[in-house]
């Protein structure tokens, strides 16, 4: 082979190899290339997106009369019948000027919302996208990216939606204002038109309804108060919750103390400085509703609508509320409990009132004063309710088959070291189911509790909404336990209405300013718990406490029914009752959980203050009764040889045998729950005057764990 040909086949062999190796790497890197590509692609046209859309932004015209604008601040909240009953408006309203804020102020603020706020041009796309992948990351909004100029245009213009939608016109917006006034400007704007809660609208307001000064006067740890206040006005409030109010203030001065706008000492010594309110502001005293507006705001809030939205968005919001029934609450509470020496500040009470047809809050009180308590005691105290708590215990028994004419021995009782008693340590005898709870005996109780069992009992006060804690122990049936006032008349309600656990809801619909209905509540929600013929025996002999028992203080000469509670020592005070169309829960109590006179009983105050409140709100629906199936109450006379309720039967024959020798004169027959009361008078008086009251049955020794002694205390028997 000549020298020539061996050079042309190594150049061949060469090509060869750089061709196979060229085939090698496109195959291989094929897939990946083309996610470079992708990507390279998907940069350019991210680019030429931001790129457009600045152009866009920029060449968006200036807003005419920004300077004058003056936003509709005013949402209005409506009772069902029509009358306003809260307006967001400012307290008191003063323009600052920018040159008269505290240069600490405009640091907070600026600091906290919007540390380029004199960069950027109303926008930082670089922030927005920023925050748009943490959000995507997290699954949730856990970052935002608005400037201050982005919040002031949603301020005057737009509602605070999380739509992309909304986003994209608070960009356009935040662009034009931009292009209309300075960043002075905007400051100055932004500060006098924020909400910044408990109705103080822009900073001045601020200053005045929560320290009751002057803004020029605030020190730095209350302005960095104030500044902390926009992203949650209602949450950060220190009306409502010091302590998140002071976490927000110490961000608020680590964030300036981060971009040194304060020194060490500053901070430390603002960090350190405890929060000095003044008084609450006329603005809630005003409030013809105030409990209830707040529990309004929470479920709106729960809707999706926030504090500010609400206050700014010049919204009509409609509740269920019975302006009527209302008006009536307040003079109701002061007159009885006025009436009964309750005169100190720590004495209290609450009521709450709903529909058990459709839910409907129709009167709401959370306490007696709201400017001077703003603690909410229907939603939040836990007290416990005494012998209101039986009607628990029986709905159990019934549910298990036992029925209001069957007999309950009512002696003295012993469940392992629990011996309760009934007032004034009376006993009847053989009783009726019906006529235990008429007279609210607590020894029948525990008999009933023992026979039916406290799983049962409690899984029923579970069924009826009851989630407060519930021990599981015999005195239980005493209302040993603290229940909310809200979830405990909630249960009651399905005695009314056949056995239904009705959810309670305060808003009706709420519009928009030119009339568009933008919610409207659907039907509630509705569980069956109980059955129609537990619920129909219920309201039967809950209607004779009402007519011949405990709670005849409540009578207003309407088909009602009820029970009373009182607690140990006279502690708490308790009547809830119903009528076919409204459920009605009182509590009166202490807030230092001392006691108050012996005669403040469930059937004193809290049954007077039930019967007038229910006077005005039963007005529209006459004296229509319950439509139950007819429940009759049979008539007994005493020493009646019948089986008992949790007796064996050498305990029966016992009981017999002592009843034959201790009712020699036997009593006429009785014929109506009214006599039966009057028998049982007659009988004890007799025993008192005889001095043969029953001796408690002994202690059995026994290895189990002793039962506490119940904090409730038996009702006196009328």
């Amino acid at each position: 082979m000549s020298k020539y040909d061996k050079v042309n086949r190594n150049r061949y062999a060469r090509e060869m190899a750089r061709s196979n190796i060229s085939r090698k790497t496109k195959k291989s890197g094929g897939f990946f290339s083309t996610l470079k590509f992708l990507f390279i692609m998907g940069c350019a046209c991210g680019l030429a997106g931001i790129a457009s859309l600045q152009l866009y932004l920029s060449s968006l015209p200036p807003i005419e009369n920004l300077e004058e604008f003056k936003p509709n601040i005013v949402t209005k909240i409506y009772s069902a019948d029509d009358e306003i009953i809260k307006t967001f408006t400012a307290y008191t309203y003063e323009k600052v000027e920018l040159k008269d804020v505290p240069e600490n102020l405009k640091k907070a603020l600026i600091a906290t919302e919007d540390k380029n706020f004199y960069r950027h041009h109303g926008y930082d796309l670089t922030g927005l996208a920023r925050s748009t992948i943490q959000n995507i990351l997290a699954g949730r909004v856990v970052q935002g990216a608005s400037t201050l100029t982005q919040q002031l245009a949603r301020v005057l213009f737009l509602n605070n939606e999380r739509t992309f939608d909304r986003k994209l016109k608070e960009l356009f917006i935040a662009a034009r204002i931009e292009k209309t006034i300075s960043k002075d400007q905007i400051l100055e704007m932004y500060m006098n038109n924020v909400y910044l809660g408990s109705g103080a609208y822009g900073v001045e307001g601020a200053a005045q309804i929560y320290f009751d000064k002057h803004l020029k006067d605030c020190d730095l740890s209350e302005l960095a108060l104030i500044a902390g206040l926009p992203q949650a006005p209602s949450v950060y409030s220190p009306f409502n919750n010091m302590d998140l109010a002071i976490q927000r203030r110490n961000q608020v001065l680590t964030r300036m103390y981060k971009m040194r706008y304060i020194t060490t000492d500053e901070y430390n010594k603002a960090k350190a400085e405890k929060v000095k309110l003044g008084p609450v502001p006329q603005y809630y005293t005003t409030n013809k509703a105030p409990y209830f507006c707040d529990y309004a705001m929470k479920e709106l809030e729960k809707l999706g609508f926030d504090e500010t939205e609400i206050s700014q968005g010049g919204y009509k919001v409609v509740t269920t509320l019975d302006y009527k029934t209302q008006k009536a609450v307040n003079p109701a509470i002061e007159k009885n409990m006025i009436n009964y020496g309750l005169k100190a500040e720590s004495n209290q009470a609450a009521i709450f009132a709903f529909s058990p047809i459709d839910g409907k809050i129709i009167a709401y009180a959370g306490g007696r004063n709201y400017a001077k308590s703003q603690y909410d005691r229907v939603t939040q105290a836990v007290r416990p309710p005494g012998s209101s708590f039986k009607p628990i215990v029986y709905a159990a028994a019934l549910e298990k088959g036992i029925k209001p004419n069957d007999m309950i021995e009512d002696r003295p009782i012993t469940i392992g070291s629990w011996s309760p008693h009934n007032y004034g340590n009376k006993y009847r005898g053989k009783i009726p189911v019906y006529t235990a709870l008429m007279v609210s005996s607590n020894v029948c109780a525990a008999r009933m509790i023992q026979n039916v069992g406290v799983r049962s009992v409690i899984q029923i006060a579970r069924t009826l909404g009851i989630t407060t804690p519930l021990e599981y122990d015999y005195t239980i049936a005493l209302g040993s336990n603290g229940v909310k006032l809200f979830e405990f008349t909630r249960a009651y309600g399905a005695f009314a209405n056949g056995g239904y656990v009705v959810q309670p809801y305060a808003i009706e619909r709420v519009e928009t300013s030119r009339g568009k209905v933008i919610y409207r509540a659907p039907k509630t929600k509705i569980s069956h718990q109980l059955s129609m013929n537990t619920a129909a025996e219920m309201t039967a002999m809950l209607k004779t406490v009402i007519t011949h028992g405990t709670g005849r203080a409540a009578n207003f000469g309407k088909p009602a029914a009820g029970k009373t509670g009182t607690t140990d020592d006279n502690k708490d005070a308790y009547f809830v009752g119903y009528t076919p169309n409204i459920v009605m829960g009182v509590w009166v109590g202490n807030d230092k959980n001392i006691a108050m006179s012996k005669i403040v009983q469930g059937g004193t105050v809290p049954a007077l203050i039930w019967k007038d409140i229910m006077k005005v709100a039963t007005e529209p629906y006459g004296k229509v009764d319950f439509n139950y199936p007819q429940v009759e109450l049979k008539p007994f006379a005493a020493g009646s040889n019948v089986k008992i309720i949790g007796e064996t039967e050498e305990e029966q024959q016992q009981a017999e045998s002592q009843q034959k020798e201790e009712v020699k004169e036997e009593l006429p027959q009785a014929s109506t729950p009214a006599e039966v009361v009057q028998n049982f008078n007659k009988l004890n008086e007799q025993k008192d005057t005889q001095t043969q009251q029953p001796k408690p049955a002994p202690v059995p020794k026994s290895t189990a764990a002793p039962v506490p002694i119940p904090m409730a205390v038996p009702e006196s028997v009328h």
